[in-house]
């Protein structure tokens, strides 16, 4: 049994050896003939791989071209549907929120400023992929191609929406003009001229500008400089503010800044316009002029400082401010006469307070209109002030030659000049006299004094003394020069005493013309009435004691022949004056003293001979008619005297005075 079961299994091993043998012969045959094929597929395949690899990248590059340009497109896509979400908050009204409205105008710029960089961009990189799926001739199983043609017209239409709509100005350029009515709004409601009633008068006083509305013009101006809007900001504040610069300044009664040249004749009314011309200045500067130029570094600070110099330039231009210039100027170049200098002073120190501020205020060269018609008016004022002051000794001068005054009085030359050196000497005037001089001495280029003022005033009173020895000698009667002298010297010693002048030519002058005012008068009464006592002398009793008859003529004849020198001396002196009432007084008294006791004394002792024998054409005076009659010699006449203690006389007496100056005008 074995061995049977041996014996299969060794048929069987023998079966599958010829089998296997078999199929080894098939095998190595099959392997015969594929072996060049194998050969040839070798070969071909580096060929082959390298195509599967450009496939493989062929189809990564379709996924990057398409990822690159459709996530900037849609980032586009995202930014108009966030313009179009901003539409209704830029079609609000700014005023019920500006600063949040202010915002949305900055994100909706922002909007667009990202479409203006990207929507062209995003368009080109999609057409580009438009280009390059067909180009590759790529099917659109997953529409790749579809969608990117899509979103390439939509781009496409939103782009040529939003140029057309800057073309044509658009949302954001309604959105500016709405901002510029605000800022014009802001300026209207919150800036108007302010009335202030006051018990003098009603005035217009300017206003300035909440910080929250500042505040407010900054932030609008800030957005609309930034998208070249700024030129309609300056243009709206400067027509805003300089119309209320203008009405502040109307309201003060400015038509007197047009006068004309020949209105000026009259020195009162020039003069009170030039006080008024002095206050409106000072205030148009300090007050309107200030204001608007703090405002205007406020409002435009973030801007930059030449904007604001410029804005606050045009401001003072457009208030009108230039008129006080050239009122100025029209008294610069009217008539010429030794009271303009005092005129032209006031407004040099007018000026000159205010040059500080005017320096300020006016710098740079957007101030031009201003600073150079300034600079002209002080040259014209300085070089006319000077030039008047340096002619009053020649006109002085110049008067020696003229006659003097037919009664006697004082003549408005030494009046005038006496006030007019006073008042120069006092502090309104000196210290500003004597800036002008120092000025004008250093424009000639010439070393100043500090004397040269007392000095020439010395020499114009020494020159009013050499007038009156010369005008006393050209009367014909010396009893008359006797009374132009006593005139002259009380007028000069009361007029000197305890004045700016009078401390300038010291005491002792002064006691010289007192001095001179008695001495003249004893002179006076010696030669004009010293003889008539003795025309009265007590008669020999010898005389009287041939006859009645005989006694009665001489007493006759004596009564006769000082009737006659009374009547005479009183009526040549009759209109002859004696200015100051005391000296008058004094005088009259005198003269009653001298001539009254003796008549009184006369006719008591031998009037009884008229009397008692009825003679006739013999005047006899009573004692009360005779004092009456001499007292009321040497009065002025009415319109003829002249008040030396106000200070309009000056300007009164200029009238008659200043008649000689030349009558060219000033010009610088």
């Amino acid at each position: 049994m074995a061995e049977a079961g041996r014996f299969q299994n060794l048929l069987a091993a023998r079966k599958l050896l010829k089998t296997s043998l078999q199929e080894s012969r098939r095998v190595a045959s099959a392997l015969e003939k594929t072996g060049p094929r194998l050969e040839e597929i070798k070969q071909r395949l580096p060929s082959l791989e390298a195509a599967l690899r450009a496939q493989k990248c062929s189809l990564a590059a379709l996924g990057g071209h398409v990822s690159r340009a459709v996530a900037p497109a849609a980032a586009v896509l995202k930014v108009f549907d966030a313009i179009h979400d901003l539409e209704k908050s830029l079609s609000s009204d700014p005023s019920s929120d500006l600063y949040g409205y202010l915002v949305v105008v900055k994100r909706f710029e922002e909007a667009l400023r990202f479409l203006a960089e990207n929507c062209g961009l995003a368009i080109r990189w999609l057409e580009d992929v438009v280009e390059f799926l067909k180009d590759n001739a790529v099917t659109d199983d997953h529409r790749y191609l579809s969608n990117v043609t899509k979103s390439l017209k939509i781009l496409r239409e939103l782009q040529a929406n939003e140029e057309r709509a800057r073309l044509d100005g658009g949302l954001l350029s309604a959105a500016y003009d709405k901002l510029e009515t605000e800022y014009r709004r802001l300026l209207r409601e919150n800036g108007a001229p302010l009335p202030i009633i006051s018990s003098a008068s009603s005035i217009v006083a300017p206003s300035s500008l909440p910080v929250f509305v500042i505040q407010k013009l900054q932030v609008i101006i800030e957005r609309l400089s930034a998208n070249n809007r700024l030129e309609n900001c300056l243009s709206t504040y400067i027509d805003i503010r300089s119309s209320n610069a203008r009405a502040c300044l109307e309201a003060l009664g400015l038509d007197y800044l047009e006068i004309s040249i020949f209105e000026f004749d009259n020195l009162q009314y020039m003069e009170s316009s030039i006080d008024l011309w002095s206050k409106h200045l000072e205030y148009a500067v300090k007050n309107l002029l200030e204001l608007e130029y703090q405002l205007c570094n406020d409002v435009f600070e973030k801007v930059g400082l030449d904007v604001s110099i410029d804005c606050f330039a045009k401001i003072a231009i457009q208030s009108g401010f230039l008129a006080f210039i050239q009122f100025g100027n029209t008294v610069t170049e009217s008539k010429k006469d030794a009271v303009k200098l005092f005129k032209l002073l006031k407004i040099f120190h007018t000026l000159n307070e205010q040059r500080l501020d005017f320096n300020r205020l006016f710098a740079g060269k957007s101030c031009n209109e201003i600073q150079i018609p300034t600079k002209h008016l002080i040259k014209r004022v300085i070089d006319g002030a000077y030039e008047i002051f340096w002619e009053l000794l020649p006109q002085v001068e110049v008067h020696r030659g003229t006659s003097p005054p037919s009664n006697g009085s004082v003549p408005s030359l030494v009046s005038f000049i006496v006030d007019y050196c006073n008042q120069l000497l006092q502090d309104d005037y000196r210290p500003t006299m004597i800036q002008v001089l120092e000025i004008h001495q250093n424009w000639k280029q010439q070393k100043f004094q500090e004397e040269l003022l007392r000095d020439e005033v010395c020499n114009i009173v020494e020159a009013i003394r050499l007038n009156l020895d010369a005008w006393s000698k050209a009367y014909e009667d010396t009893p008359l020069s006797y009374i132009f002298l006593m005139n002259n010297h009380c007028h000069l010693y009361k007029a000197l005493k305890g004045t700016s002048l009078g401390d300038l030519i010291g005491d002792f002058h002064l006691r010289e013309h007192k001095k001179y005012k008695d001495y003249y008068a004893s002179i006076y009464l010696r030669e004009s009435w010293g003889m008539l006592p003795g025309l009265l002398g007590h008669e020999d009793e010898t005389l009287l004691s041939g006859g009645r008859a005989m006694a009665c003529s001489l007493v006759k004849k004596k009564l006769m022949a000082f009737n006659e020198a009374l009547d005479g001396t009183y009526k040549k002196q009759l209109n002859w004056v004696l200015a100051n009432k005391n000296l008058r007084k004094r005088i009259c008294q005198l003269v009653v003293d001298a001539i009254v006791p003796v008549y009184r004394s006369y006719i008591q002792k031998y009037g009884h001979f008229i009397e008692q024998d009825g003679i006739k054409n013999v005047k006899i005076y009573t004692e009360e008619g005779l004092v009456n009659m001499l007292s009321s010699m040497f009065q002025p006449k009415i319109g003829k005297c002249y008040s030396t203690n106000t200070r309009h006389s000056i300007d009164r007496k200029s009238e008659i005075v200043t008649s000689q100056f030349p009558s060219s005008t000033v010009v610088a």
